[in-house]
C-alpha cells in the first residue's frame, strides 16, 4: 500500500460551495471519532491491507479540529500496524482560525510534515462571498505560526472566478499569497456543485459566476503569475516549487493503491483492472460498523479493461507529465495513438506527444472535460 487517507468530516460551519461530506463540529463527536478511526485502522490491518505507508493525508472537512494528541495516536497506529516509510509525506489540512501555536507545534511533533492551509482569499469581501468563517488576519497569523512550528512544506489554497471578482482582486490575492513564499499552491476556480447552497443559488439566477471567457482569462493569469514566480504547474489546479509536488495526490492520478478510512472516505484497490470502494457519508452508520468490527466500505466500481484505460487517461492527462505511451502499452497491450486516433485528432494541437508522453497544453486543460469526452 502506498497511500492512506483519513476523512475528518467536521467543520465550524459548512461552506456554501462545498460538496464534500461534513457536519458542524460537536466537541464530543470529534473526540469520539478519533477512537473510531483508530479501531477501523486496526480492522483494516487485520483484514489484509499492507504497508508500508508512503503518503498519509488528513482531509475533510476540517482536520485541524482534531487535537494533536489524536493525530499522534493515529500516526502511531499507522506505524504499528502498517509501517511508515522513512520519508513518508504526512499532510494535514487546516483552516485559519482553528489553529494556534500550541496546536501547530503539536501536529509537527506528532509527525505531520506537510500543512495545507485553506485560505481561499486574503480579501475580506471575497471571504464573505465564499462564506468562510476566518479572517484575513487569522490567515496571516496561521502562516506565521506554521513556519514558527517548523513546517517547511506549506501549501496554501486559493479560489478564483468568484461572483463579481475583478481582475485587480485576483492580482491582489496572488500578490499576497506569493509574499508568504509557500512551497505549494492549490488554485481552484469556483464551481457550482449540484446539491450545494451555491449550486441552488446559481441555478435560480440569484448568483452569477464568471462566463467561460472570463474564467479562461483568470485561469491563464494564475498560470502566468505563478510559473513566472518559479512554480511548476504540475496539475490543472496545483503548483509547486521543485520537489514539493503533493506526492499523495500524485498517487491518486497514477492509480496507486490507497486506503481511505472515515465516514465519506474512498479507497482504490489496484487488483485486476482496479476497484473503487467508499465508506457511506453517515457518521452513525460508520460508528455502528466500526463498533461491530465490520468492513466500513463497499465496492462502488469495479473496472474492466476499457474503464481502466479511460481512467488512466482521465487522471494522467490532468497532470503535466501526462500519460507515458510505453506504460500504457505495457498495461493494456495496445498502442495509445492507434487506439484513440480519432480522439487525438479532435484535440488538434492541444494534445501533444513529447519524449513518449502524451499531455495537454494549457489550452487543453482549459477544455479538459470537453476534450476528454472524445476518449470515452
Amino acid at each position: 500500500m502506498t497511500g492512506l487517507y483519513f476523512h475528518i468530516p467536521f467543520c465550524l460551519r459548512k461552506c456554501p460551495y462545498c460538496d464534500f461530506f461534513s457536519v458542524e463540529k460537536n466537541e464530543g463527536a470529534v473526540d469520539a471519532y478519533g477512537e473510531l478511526l483508530r479501531k477501523d485502522l486496526e480492522r483494516a490491518a487485520a483484514n489484509g491491507w499492507q504497508g508500508p505507508v508512503d503518503t498519509l493525508f488528513f482531509g475533510g472537512g476540517t482536520p485541524s479540529l482534531l487535537a494533536p494528541g489524536v493525530v499522534a495516536d493515529l500516526l502511531q497506529g499507522v506505524a504499528k500496524h502498517f509501517g511508515l516509510s522513512a520519508d513518508a509525506e504526512i499532510s494535514l489540512e487546516a483552516n485559519p482560525g482553528t489553529v494556534d501555536a500550541q496546536k501547530l507545534q503539536g501536529y509537527r511533533a506528532a509527525g505531520v510534515n506537510r500543512l495545507s492551509l485553506g485560505m481561499q482569499s486574503l480579501q475580506p469581501n471575497l471571504l464573505a462571498k465564499l462564506g468562510r468563517p476566518h479572517s484575513v488576519a487569522e490567515s496571516r497569523e496561521a502562516v506565521r505560526l506554521a513556519r514558527q512550528a517548523g513546517f517547511d512544506n506549506l501549501s496554501l489554497d486559493l479560489m478564483f472566478a468568484l461572483p463579481g471578482q475583478s481582475r485587480t482582486e485576483l492580482e491582489n490575492d496572488l500578490d499576497a499569497l506569493l509574499e508568504f513564499e509557500p512551497e505549494h499552491l492549490s488554485c481552484d476556480g469556483l464551481t457550482a456543485e449540484t446539491g450545494t447552497p451555491l449550486g441552488e443559488q446559481v441555478a435560480g439566477g440569484k448568483i452569477v459566476l464568471p462566463d467561460e471567457d472570463l474564467y479562461a482569462e483568470l485561469f491563464l493569469r494564475v498560470d502566468a503569475r505563478l510559473t513566472a514566480a518559479g512554480y511548476r504547474h504540475y496539475e490543472i489546479s496545483n503548483f509547486a516549487r521543485p520537489g514539493y509536488a503533493c506526492r499523495h495526490n500524485q498517487g491518486y492520478w497514477q492509480r496507486l493503491p490507497c486506503l481511505g478510512l472515515g465516514a465519506g472516505a474512498h479507497s482504490f484497490v489496484a487488483t485486476g483492472w482496479g476497484e473503487r470502494r467508499a465508506v457511506a457519508a453517515d457518521l452513525d452508520r460508520y460508528a455502528e460498523n466500526v463498533t461491530a468490527g465490520r468492513d466500513t466500505a463497499q465496492t462502488i466500481e469495479t473496472f474492466d479493461r476499457e474503464g481502466a484505460m479511460a481512467e488512466m487517461l482521465y487522471l494522467g492527462l490532468r497532470t503535466d507529465r501526462g500519460v507515458d505511451a510505453e506504460t500504457f502499452r505495457a498495461a493494456f497491450g495496445v498502442d495509445l495513438q492507434m487506439r484513440y486516433a480519432d480522439a487525438i485528432a479532435r484535440c488538434d494541437d492541444m494534445l501533444v506527444c513529447e519524449e513518449g508522453r502524451w499531455r495537454f497544453n494549457i489550452d487543453g486543460w482549459l477544455l479538459f472535460n470537453t476534450l476528454l469526452s472524445h476518449f470515452l
